[in-house]
């Protein structure tokens, strides 16, 4: 592929005479100016010039479902931060319907001779998902740390929320505010996060009341769908897999001429930036994403220097946080 600087100096925000700079290493281009243009040059695809390719080491991938959940874009970029102290630059892979696989990225940044990968909420959080991809990149002694999930087998550091502990302080709320009737929306059941949620609801809801459950396709479009449905079965509060879905519940109870919480409480998952100026504003539970990007990053950094990382699976607590959209059930 031919080199152009337009391209490449758009990517990483700069002016075309300071790639010049970097490519021709001249002096007067700050460090992280200079990762900026090299992390630029791997991301077009454009292969770096010779004397610069020992930067190459540098390079750490990072593959993300997507970027559309605000939560995603907040893990890029504290894992970015922890690698730039320590000389690394991530190479961002997201995925989109239809476009480039997990799999096909991985093989995309092994050709960049990347020093290790972070996986978030990828395959491995697919209960249902073959382990031999990651089995194949342990045998290369490729350093690996995984978000959301454990994928089993494997032995890399692994960082998620207590999706159970979630679920059930999310009931335990509804119920101290006279709810019975508690619904919860989340994705496919195969996924780990879904199944510990699904696992927190039901122990949680033992002696309060019926379960009602509708497993739908993550997103806005799914929690309103799946919302809809749970108003038909008389759900008076409805416990959201993300905040995205929240926002699609609160759309179809607005829908049915109903409010939030007076007729219908509501409560989120992730407390993603922004999320308390929506109307109303919106109760959630937080998950400590920068607690875990920040272990994740740093546990793939032991990784590479030689040290021995953790081989389990470590839990962090989430937190309720209570806003305007859940309230006393109405009589």
């Amino acid at each position: 592929m031919r080199l152009r600087l337009s391209d490449i100096a758009g990517q990483a925000g700069v002016s075309e005479a300071t790639v010049s700079r970097v490519l021709n290493e001249k002096p007067g281009v700050g460090e992280d100016t200079r990762r900026a243009v090299l992390t630029a040059l791997d991301v077009l695809g454009y292969e770096r010039p010779q004397a610069l390719r020992k930067h190459a080491m540098g390079l750490i991938g990072l593959i993300l479902p997507e970027l559309e959940n605000p939560i995603f874009p907040l893990y890029a970029q504290t894992i970015a931060t922890v690698l730039a102290n320590s000389g690394f630059t991530p190479v961002l892979c997201t995925q989109t319907p239809g476009g480039v696989t997990e799999d096909e990225y991985v093989a995309m940044l092994q050709e960049r001779a990347v020093a290790g990968i972070i996986f978030v909420s990828g395959m491995h959080a697919d209960t249902s998902a073959d382990t031999s991809r990651y089995h194949a990149l342990q045998e290369k002694r490729l350093p690996m740390a995984f978000i959301t999930g454990h994928p089993g087998d494997i032995s890399a550091p692994s960082f998620s929320c207590d999706d159970t502990a979630a679920a059930t302080m999310a009931v335990e709320h509804l119920s101290g505010l006279g709810h019975k009737k508690i619904g919860i929306i989340s994705g496919p059941e195969r996924y780990r996060p879904v199944k510990r949620k699904l696992e927190g609801y039901r122990k949680a809801m033992a002696g309060i009341g019926e379960e009602l459950s509708e497993l739908t396709m993550f997103g806005e479009q799914g929690g309103h769908a799946a919302a809809a449905r749970l108003i038909d079965r008389g759900a008076t509060a409805i416990l959201c897999g993300s905040d995205l879905m929240a926002l699609g519940a609160i759309r179809a109870v607005h829908e049915r001429g109903l409010s939030v919480p007076e007729d219908i409480s509501v409560i989120g998952y992730d407390d993603s930036p922004l999320i308390a100026h929506t109307s109303p504003p919106l109760t959630t539970i937080r998950q400590p994403v920068r607690d875990i990007a920040t272990a994740a990053a740093r546990a793939l950094l032991d990784s590479i220097n030689g040290q021995a990382p953790p081989t389990s699976e470590y839990l962090y607590r989430p937190e309720l946080v209570v806003r305007k959209s859940t309230g006393m059930v109405r009589s």
